[in-house]
């Protein structure tokens, strides 16, 4: 793991939520961190964020602990697509439990943007259309990818809106609880963020080979690298400023700013994913001549089966 460094992500006061239905307990921060330590969230302790997997696993560190936060930007890349983003001012809403649903017959349990905005911050009963697209077809929204309001099928939500259109792609949600959440296709991951009202099972993906559908890139999302919409718009080059994780190009990765030669802001800049097998070894990073090294993204032996090789650019600290 990079020691030291910091993926960059927006930073919020920490929002207790409440869920309506099981009362399981909502992850107490929206950002999403990598880790091995086995824990359930304690609502008490703002400093510490649990990320959870498919196989209904746990993971929390804090901060301090790992020196990673990777929280996702607007999934868009405009302002007015909608946005995977820690909580905005005044914390989220929850009208009903997105795991346990229970809304109304015809209605499901929808993420939306209670004020109007591209950041989902609340969920409620929205209407199931009469013949609803299934997880993996071509889908709409109503209005605009936060309005919750779409044509997908009960227990799914449409994903990766153009704005332009409003078209977008099914995406299965995920089932069970926030403690311990499930997808139905293996080759996915539950992912959870916006302080738990987003949570959508998204497939895996080589940050190498960047095997992702057009319109997205491998990012690192909790320990995985997800597909995810690419939100770079016209920036995301190497060296450009950066704030969330998926606003750089597909194969660069935003770290903190001392990651990166000349980097012009001092929140993060855009950097490349490297393989750290490759021969060309530090050649692989623009930034060689000022410092940066080829690094493994992960520490000696921690890294998933078929992640041994990847890595990134940054100077060493």
């Amino acid at each position: 793991m990079l020691e030291g460094l910091r993926l960059i992500a927006a930073t919020c006061a920490a929002v207790l939520l409440g869920g309506c239905g099981t009362g399981d307990t909502v992850p107490t921060n929206a950002s999403m961190q990598t880790g091995a330590t086995t824990a359930v969230d304690d609502p008490s302790t703002s400093a510490v964020t649990s990320t959870t997997r498919a196989d209904g696993q746990s993971t929390t560190l804090s901060p301090e602990t790992t020196g990673l936060d990777t929280t996702l930007g607007p999934v868009t890349n405009t302002d007015e697509g909608g946005g995977f983003l820690p909580d905005p001012d005044g914390g989220t809403d929850f009208e009903c439990d997105l795991f346990a649903q229970g809304c109304p017959a015809g209605e499901k349990c929808m993420p939306w943007a209670n004020d109007g905005s591209g950041v989902w911050n609340a969920a409620r009963c929205s209407p199931v259309a009469r013949n609803p697209a299934q997880p993996g077809d071509p889908c709409m929204v109503e209005g605009s990818a936060t309005s919750g309001i779409d044509d997908c099928d009960f227990g799914s939500m449409c994903w990766d809106v153009d704005p332009k259109t409003n078209v977008g792609t099914c995406v299965a949600m995920c089932t069970g609880s926030y403690n311990e959440p499930f997808c139905e296709d293996p080759s996915t991951q539950c992912q959870i963020g916006s302080s738990g009202v987003i949570i959508l099972c998204l497939f895996a993906c080589s940050p190498l080979i960047q095997d992702c559908p057009r319109t997205q890139a491998c990012y690192p999302v909790n320990d995985n690298w997800e597909c995810v919409p690419d939100a770079s718009g016209y920036m995301g080059a190497y060296g450009d400023a950066c704030e969330f994780i998926n606003v750089c190009d597909p194969g660069l990765v935003c770290l903190g700013s001392d990651a990166t030669p000349g980097c012009p802001s001092n929140v993060g800049c855009c950097t490349e994913i490297c393989d750290v097998s490759d021969p060309e070894g530090d050649d692989q990073c623009t930034g060689a001549v000022q410092g940066q090294t080829c690094q493994s993204w992960s520490e000696p032996g921690a890294a998933r089966p078929g992640y041994e090789d990847v890595g990134v650019c940054a100077i060493p600290r």
